[in-house]
């Protein structure tokens, strides 16, 4: 290797470790929990009151429990299981998603939509 390489490499690193610190120290807490399945939002949950919900489409069930302001999928009935092995999520674009049932669950900032009783 050449000292060019070096630097180069060594650039690289630097710059990867102040991105990755920015993006940490940047994000901000989220306050809705959207579900989405098959391309169409099914739900809007806030991350301030804990939910166990069934979430049940075409392709079948999955589990979303929200506690502690945070999101995740306790049960799913797919093959892989892989979104119930992701973590919990909780901050601004944070998502889990299951490929087999066609579910994406992301994290929005906000507050759930109250009911406004004037518009009825």
């Amino acid at each position: 290797m050449k000292k060019a390489d070096i630097i180069l490499a060594a650039a690289v690193i630097i710059l990867s470790i102040i991105l990755i610190g920015a993006r940490i120290f940047t994000r901000t807490e989220g306050g809705l929990a959207v579900v989405t399945e098959d391309g169409r939002e099914t739900g809007r949950y806030s991350l301030q009151k804990d939910l166990e919900k069934d979430i049940s489409g075409i392709y079948g069930t999955n589990r979303l429990v929200i506690k502690d302001r945070a999101a995740f999928v306790a049960e799913a009935d797919c093959p892989d299981k892989l979104c119930v092995h992701q973590k919990k999520i909780r901050y601004n674009g944070e998502m889990i998603v299951c490929l087999p049932h066609r579910l994406v669950i992301r994290i929005e900032s906000g507050d759930a939509p109250e009911v406004d009783d004037t518009a009825r």
